[in-house]
């Protein structure tokens, strides 16, 4: 007896569990079918169709593919129109230029309505409760009249391919009946455009073949270009290592060049101030007069050695006498003028100093 009380408890325990199971599964399929609206907080709005086939309660409502909400009616008002009742989540507001699309969602034949914002931008909250006009609405491609059209196709075809070329179809058109309207009308005006450039069109083929022509007969000439420079660049190719080492060579060398310009800089500065002290000792007025008239009689004492040098290939000079003047600048030392001005040296005086012995005596000779 108490093994058949054991054996029913534990057929009850496993029953509960069971149940128990079942009913958390089943609540999870629920949730998952309605989109979560069982619990979620909802706003209530309405949208007008001239045509929703396919729809029926539960399907989703989505915001750029992301599900927001679920159709909770669909319902037949002023004859031949239709009105879809669907909530949207609270958190979720929608604006007064809200468009409403119906879409495929799958092959079955299920659909969904897109929610977009209107291209004039946004406007103030829609109330809850209110109806997208029919303006804002638009209806889903009607797949069997476009899938009659390519009847005789699928007669061709087999099974599976034809359900791939529907899938295909449904993927690329779902929805979008107005942009391929749009698509057609711009490939219309295309074509007509393409018609009435016929001429153009024809002209520009005649100039190709032309030009195609031109080619054709230059072929030698092309093939020696082509030759003559797949002729350069196998030189190059024999060269490159000569010519990677010039590179290493021009790098070495620039690296001297700026090892020899660190090195010689300081000497450098140094020229360069003293020539700016040169300048400007040239340039005073007394030494410019002087130079001016070196170069005035520079001329005629050229011409003077020329004429001594013209009767042999050798001739001499020699000093007689030297006369002239050193001026030595100011003396100063950490800052003091040891000397208070300029101090002048009288060489020889105003008769100068002889120098050239007896051979000085010559006649035309003249201090």
């Amino acid at each position: 007896m108490k093994q058949i009380d054991r054996e029913s408890i534990s057929a009850l325990v496993k029953l509960g569990i069971f149940f128990a199971l079942t009913g958390i599964s089943t609540l999870i399929l629920g949730l998952t079918l309605s989109n979560g609206s069982i619990f979620a907080d909802r706003t209530e709005y309405k949208a007008m169709f001239t045509d929703v086939t396919g729809m029926a309660k539960g399907d989703d409502v989505r915001i750029a593919g992301v599900a927001v909400g679920s159709v909770k009616k669909v319902e037949v008002v002023k004859r031949d129109k239709a009105l879809v009742t669907f909530g949207v989540d609270a958190d979720t507001p929608l604006t007064a230029n809200t468009n409403a699309t119906i879409k495929f969602r799958n092959l079955v034949g299920q659909r969904y309505i897109s929610l977009t914002q209107g291209a004039d931008g946004a406007k103030t909250i829609l109330r809850a409760g209110s109806t997208i006009p029919q303006s804002r609405t638009q209806e889903a491609l009607d797949l069997n009249v476009l899938l009659n059209g390519f009847k005789p196709v699928f007669q061709a075809l087999s099974p599976s391919d034809t359900n791939k070329f529907a899938y295909e179809i449904v993927q690329t058109l779902q929805g979008e009946s107005g942009n391929v309207e749009n698509l057609l009308a711009r490939t219309s005006s295309l074509t007509n455009t393409l018609a009435g450039r016929d001429k153009l069109i024809g002209d520009v083929i005649t100039n190709l073949s032309e030009v195609l022509d031109t080619v054709g007969s230059r072929d030698k000439e092309l093939t020696d270009t082509i030759d003559t420079l797949q002729q350069f660049v196998t030189g190059l190719k024999d060269d490159r290592d000569a010519i990677l080492n010039s590179i290493d060579g021009i790098s070495n060398l620039t690296d001297e060049t700026s090892d020899l310009l660190v090195q010689g800089r300081p000497a450098l500065t140094e020229d360069i101030t003293q020539l700016n002290a040169l300048t400007k000792n040239l340039s005073t007025k007394k030494n410019l007069s002087t130079l001016t008239t070196t170069i005035k009689i520079l001329p005629i004492k050229l011409s003077k050695l020329g004429n001594l040098s013209s009767s042999g290939s050798e001739f001499n000079f020699y000093l007689c006498n030297i006369r002239g003047k050193i001026t030595l600048p100011k003396i100063t030392a950490n800052g003091a003028n040891l000397t208070d001005k300029p101090t002048e040296l009288d060489l020889g005086g105003a008769q100068g100093i002889d120098t050239g012995g007896e051979r000085c005596t010559q006649p035309g000779y003249k201090k």
